[in-house]
């Protein structure tokens, strides 16, 4: 399972900036028509230590795959042709990524004569609710006749109705405290705003990341108990035609010690409660994600399906235990090599193997 993540924000608040910024794609800014999309590996130096360590022939990191999604304005989402294809387009990503123009600079337009993040960001939400009602409404209207005779359908019915009621009030669906049946009741509604949302201030430089504009977008991350990540846009858009050896040079002039990419994925990672873990040989060093709290089965499930349906048992070695012994033998010796079933949850730097019985 990659990362899949769409970059939401008012027209000309820097989106593809970013976008180029975390991909090095190169993106021209918008002519009206379509969205972009890159998958980029994502970077993780302990990929490298294996790969130092096995030696293999293949090496697979981890993908995050970014889509830089139109602006959005009011009226973006209604009615059909662009709005159902910008809907279609915001529906298909794992995370929303909100970039917010944190910066004062009358030279480059903007959607609005003022900055105001708190204004940007309740633009965007309402937007997302806007298509949201109209998907419940569609739903409580289809079942309403059969929820008269089904108790199960009319508790789904009642629950699209409170949340329903909620949008009406400016409420997004992630921010309404719903419980597990109720999103079980609205899940195959896809609702826009239950998506978990990462901001991205977009700023002119590192002065500005102590600004009343990035405090104002660092309160609302915090009510909601979200991540933001301060990206000099253009800047970090700059690093990435750098060629790699240059790159740290350019980020430590701007007093970072690493990029926006990887600030992002660690935030998003931890948003989205996501754990990378490895195969590793010397065929190939593969990384994979899964869910934290997903059991052994179903992060072997990401490797193959076979893997999950017919899963025996999975022997783990801990990435930390691994690079202090030095090998997979001096770990064996050590007796730190787990052997673990079927309840095991995978954690973050598990090394396993997985016995199963093939279909």
């Amino acid at each position: 399972m990659g990362l899949n993540c769409g970059l939401v924000g008012l027209p000309c608040c820097g989106k593809t900036t970013i976008f180029n910024a975390i991909t090095t794609a190169g993106a021209a800014s918008y002519n009206g028509s379509e969205m972009n999309r890159a998958v980029v590996s994502v970077p993780d130096q302990r990929v490298h230590c294996l790969v130092e360590m096995y030696r293999p022939a293949k090496v697979v990191s981890a993908a995050l795959e970014v889509v830089d999604i139109p602006g959005l304005k009011s009226g973006s989402t209604v009615g059909e042709g662009w709005g159902t294809r910008l809907l279609g387009h915001i529906k298909d990503v794992d995370a929303l990524l909100y970039v917010v123009r944190c910066f004062e600079d009358a030279s480059i337009p903007f959607e609005y004569n003022t900055i105001d993040p708190v204004r940007d960001v309740e633009a965007i939400d309402f937007e997302l609710i806007v298509a949201d009602s109209q998907t419940l409404q569609n739903k409580i209207e289809r079942l309403a006749k059969k929820a008269l005779k089904d108790e199960d359908v009319a508790r789904q019915v009642n629950d699209c109705r409170r949340v329903l009621a909620a949008l009406q009030e400016g409420t997004p669906a992630r921010k309404q405290g719903l419980s597990e049946e109720e999103l079980a009741n609205i899940r195959e509604c896809h609702l826009l705003s239950l998506k978990p949302v990462l901001y991205i201030a977009n700023i002119r430089n590192m002065e500005d990341a102590g600004g009343v504009h990035v405090g104002a977008l660092q309160s609302i991350a915090n009510a909601e108990g979200s991540e933001i990540v301060t990206v000099c846009g253009r800047d970090e858009a700059e690093i990435g035609e750098l060629e790699p050896e240059d790159r740290l040079e350019f980020l430590a002039s701007l007093g970072l010690e690493e990029s926006s990419m990887e600030r992002l994925l660690r935030a998003a990672y931890k948003r989205l409660g996501l754990v990378n873990f490895f195969t590793a040989g010397e065929t190939e060093v593969h990384a994979w994600t899964c869910r934290r709290q997903d059991s052994a089965p179903v992060a072997a499930g990401k490797i193959h399906s076979d893997m999950e349906k017919g899963f025996i048992r999975m022997e783990v070695i801990r990435y930390e235990d691994l690079i202090e012994l030095g090998s997979e033998s001096a770990v064996l010796r050590a007796g730190k090599q787990r052997v673990v079933g079927r309840n095991y949850e995978v954690q973050e730097g598990d090394i396993v193997v997985v016995l199963f019985n093939p279909a």
